[in-house]
């Protein structure tokens, strides 16, 4: 396939493109898409998510109307800027607030990723309609053309058990979230990050308490949930023992998660979210690091510990 750098011109005409319909969430090259006439093909929404409108830059020199009545403005850009973007809905259709986290994909035609980018959409109650634009910004140098912008995955968890944004403290005064892992001749594993945002010491002695949960927010069964390595690998810290931290306003602790996603007989088991505590009696926080647990049916979790430990 031939590559072409994606250099913009002084002025760059905008297409604002809307239209409607459906897609399964990965599916190569599904989104909305614009062509150099400004005709829009747009797929049916992914979990709630679905893209409104594309802006895609053109070379057009001056304002003058599509071939099918869309105006063609030219609109100077900020500098560096891709102004690929794409206007999005975000809505709930559940009984209680959500918080979603969508990943776009901005491709070329032929579906090749040029870039993606994480929105997070806070607390969407019941029935409500959150509008946002997502933003490709910079392209990377040497990237081919991009002319879609799909939704790839959505996740949404409970407002109440979302991980703070970056910032924020919660009434707990403590901040959980994970990181998004780490892989290695099919060995995973995910860091689980706790810090005392509060103002009060907090005590910690063992390991996260956990619940695995599939797609729909259910319980995943079959799976067994180890403290330690559980014989998974050695050498990875996972069977230093616990011991009772007491973490000063501001310190942090982390703990893991391990497995490997090999797969023998029986069905694959996939993990999209797991409701962390981290102790028993503590507010629980879901995270979303994607378990894809193959057959194996075991989980290693790894004690609470200082970063440096």
């Amino acid at each position: 396939m031939r590559r072409a750098t994606f250099l913009l011109p002084p002025l760059a005409a905008l297409l604002l493109l809307t239209a409607c319909g459906s897609e399964q969430a990965g599916t190569p090259g599904a989104g909305a898409a614009a062509s150099a006439s400004g005709a829009a093909v747009t797929t049916r929404p992914v979990d709630g998510v679905r893209i409104t409108s594309v802006t895609i830059p053109s070379g057009t020199p001056a304002s003058s109307p599509g071939s099918d009545g869309y105006s063609v403005h030219a609109d100077p850009l900020p500098t560096g800027d891709s102004g690929i973007s794409a206007a999005y809905e975000v809505t709930n259709d559940g009984a209680e607030a959500m918080t979603f986290s969508v990943l776009f994909d901005f491709t070329t035609d032929a579906g090749e990723v040029m870039g993606n980018r994480q929105e997070t959409v806070r607390s969407v109650g019941p029935g409500a309609t959150v509008r946002g634009t997502v933003r490709l910004g910079v392209s990377a140098p040497g990237a081919s053309r991009v002319t879609r912008v799909s939704v790839a995955r959505v996740t949404k968890v409970p407002a109440a058990e979302a991980p703070p944004a970056s910032g924020e403290c919660p009434p707990s005064g403590i901040r959980v979230s994970a990181d998004d892992g780490d892989a290695a001749m099919g060995l995973r594993v995910v860091e689980l990050h706790l810090e005392n945002c509060g103002k009060q010491d907090y005590s910690l002695d063992g390991y996260p308490l956990l619940e695995l949960l599939d797609g729909d927010l259910s319980p995943v069964e079959g799976v067994r949930i180890v403290h330690g390595s559980g014989g998974i690998s050695t050498g990875t810290g996972f069977d230093e023992p616990a011991r009772p931290l007491v973490l000063k306003p501001g310190e942090s602790a982390v703990s893991g998660l391990m497995w490997r996603n090999t797969t023998g007989s029986g069905t694959p088991v996939d993990v999209p979210y797991v409701k962390v505590r981290a102790e028993r009696g503590a507010d629980p926080v879901t995270v979303t690091p994607h378990l894809d647990l193959g057959t194996t049916g075991k989980l290693a979790v790894r004690a609470w510990s200082r970063p440096s430990e």
